[in-house]
């Protein structure tokens, strides 16, 4: 019997749960600070392991396709092994993962430890959501959603900020080898401190072998596709054009054995709940926000400032330190308000730090990334903490754990499908503004007659060849240019996508107070 089911009143509020659940939350962050750790560093890892350009990517893109799979697929297990040795697998198999990419010593070494690294971890993030809602009365959710709704949202944002640091500081190396203790330490005390259910064993004699053959080849295709698909001309690519047809027949096989077996690898029914269905949307959104603009400013600051990643990350800990200081706020206010006006407050406050964004220029420093910061950084905290009361908060803990996958599921396909359209908009918008550019930057305009030659006499040292420099130059400025009003024109449907946010909120039925049993419908 589970220590939650023999409770009878429901589970209680100790200590030790809770020293238990902060050392899960750890071994959380960990996992997720993983996705974006090394984006800021690739080219130093590139370096190091002599891998070539087209070969680099695949150190995220590997650890991604892993994850994917995993984190729908953990609430099964958990309920087949028990949370103690899901959790206990999952950190001591990340942490072992993370020693072996630090000493890889190929580029075919590293991507395989990084898939093992990103598989293994991507258990415990939705084992520790689902656990906040089963072993802590509802009382307490004040306390406990503040700290899970910061690591989910401030894992990612300061990734590239350690990474820079790390790789400055030591070596890419470091990247990894900074998981060895605290993965030792959360392996241990998960072992010997988690007791809140059992294992159930009969669950592997019904296991869905072909739901997971079909899970797997459906998500890890989908994540490849948007991973690679704006930078390869999507189905003009043979390789992207395979996986989608295999995505699809997965995907057509992995839903059709979701809904007719009786022990699916993954039950989708959890969507039944409307409260779930629209937290799961807004956490799909809301992935798209915190991973695409995780990715749109250093992207600015490399590309057009010209920032090195120690830079980078000093720029982007503004929204990291925001968030910290957000979170004990945002836990008092989801005690006190209905979490669909916080939502809308947080919302709404990422709509206005997206509209900030919308000036961007060459000459934007920190000052000018400043509030966009600050805003996106408290927003996003306070929306966070209520999307997961919305979605898991009413759910009954029977269904906790396969929820709790698919709802960590949404945010990073969020992310992914995000920045697969960032990509893909970025290049479709810098071409259409640099042609616009170029037509009227031509012969017939003096002020661009005037610029070149004002150009030439800068450039007059080179003799012959300062006509020819001079059009390069203004070519470079009108490219320039052109990528930053692309910035401008995301940032303008990213306001548009929050503000529809807002506008949706009074569809989303209205949850018991925290107080209640939260254990119906």
């Amino acid at each position: 019997m589970s220590a939650i089911a023999s409770a009878g009143a429901g589970p209680t509020f100790t200590t030790r749960r809770l020293f238990t659940f902060i050392c899960m939350v750890f071994g959380m962050f960990m996992a997720i600070l993983d996705i974006q750790i090394v984006s800021a560093s690739l080219s130093e890892i590139q370096a190091g392991l002599g891998a070539a350009n087209d070969e680099i990517s695949w150190v995220q893109t590997s650890y991604l396709i892993a994850e994917v799979i995993m984190i729908p697929l953990s609430g099964y297990l958990s309920r087949m092994i028990s949370t103690r040795w899901m959790f206990t697998i999952a950190a001591g198999g990340f942490t072992f993962a993370s020693m072996m990419c630090a000493f890889s010593s190929s580029i075919n070494e590293m991507i395989l430890w990084r898939a093992v690294q990103g598989f293994i971890g991507g258990g415990m993030i939705p084992t520790v959501f689902a656990s906040a809602y089963t072993i802590f009365p509802r009382s307490k959710m004040g306390l406990v959603t503040p700290i899970i709704g910061l690591v989910a949202t401030l894992a990612p944002t300061i990734g590239p900020t350690a990474g820079g640091y790390l790789t400055e500081l030591f070596s890419w190396h470091w990247l990894f080898l900074v998981n060895i203790i605290p993965g030792i330490f959360v392996t241990v005390t998960s072992y010997f401190l988690i007791d809140f259910d059992e294992p159930d064993f009969s669950l592997f004699k019904v296991f869905d072998w072909w739901g997971l053959a079909a899970m797997a080849a459906f998500l890890g295709s989908m994540e490849y596709v948007l991973e690679e698909g704006p930078s390869k001309d999507w189905l003009d690519d043979e390789r992207i054009a395979l996986l989608t047809g295999i995505m699809v027949i997965g995907g057509i096989v992995f839903f059709v054995r979701a809904f007719t077996r009786k022990n699916p690898v993954v039950d989708l029914w959890a969507f039944k709940n409307r409260n779930f269905a629209f937290g799961s949307a807004f956490s799909f959104c809301l992935g798209i926000g915190l991973y695409g603009l995780t990715y749109l400013y250093p992207l600015y600051l490399a590309r057009v400032r010209g920032f090195s990643a120690l830079q980078i990350g000093e720029t982007m800990f503004v929204s990291g330190v925001a968030m910290l200081l957000t979170a004990p706020i945002a836990g008092r206010l989801s005690s006190k308000l209905d979490p669909r006006v916080m939502m809308g407050i947080g919302f709404a406050g990422i709509a206005v730090a997206t509209w900030l964004s919308t000036g961007f220029t060459a000459d934007w420093d920190f000052w000018e990334l400043f509030w966009p910061q600050i805003f996106r950084g408290v927003f996003m905290m306070i929306c966070m903490i209520p999307i997961n009361n919305i979605a898991l908060g009413t759910l009954p803990p029977a269904e906790m754990k396969n929820a709790s996958g698919l709802f960590n599921l949404t945010r990073n396909l969020g992310g992914a499908v995000g920045l697969a359209l960032i990509n893909q908009i970025m290049t479709n918008r810098s071409d259409l503004h640099f042609d616009r550019l170029r037509d009227a930057v031509n012969i017939t305009s003096s002020t661009a007659m005037s610029t070149i030659s004002g150009m030439e006499h800068t450039l007059s040292g080179l003799g012959s060849n300062a006509h020819l420099a001079a059009i390069s130059r203004l070519t470079s400025l009108a490219q320039q240019q052109s990528t930053i009003m692309a910035f401008n024109d995301i940032f303008d449907l990213l306001t548009v996508l929050f503000l529809v946010l807002v506008i949706a909120l009074p569809f989303v039925k209205k949850p018991a107070a925290q107080g209640g049993s939260g254990g119906g419908h």
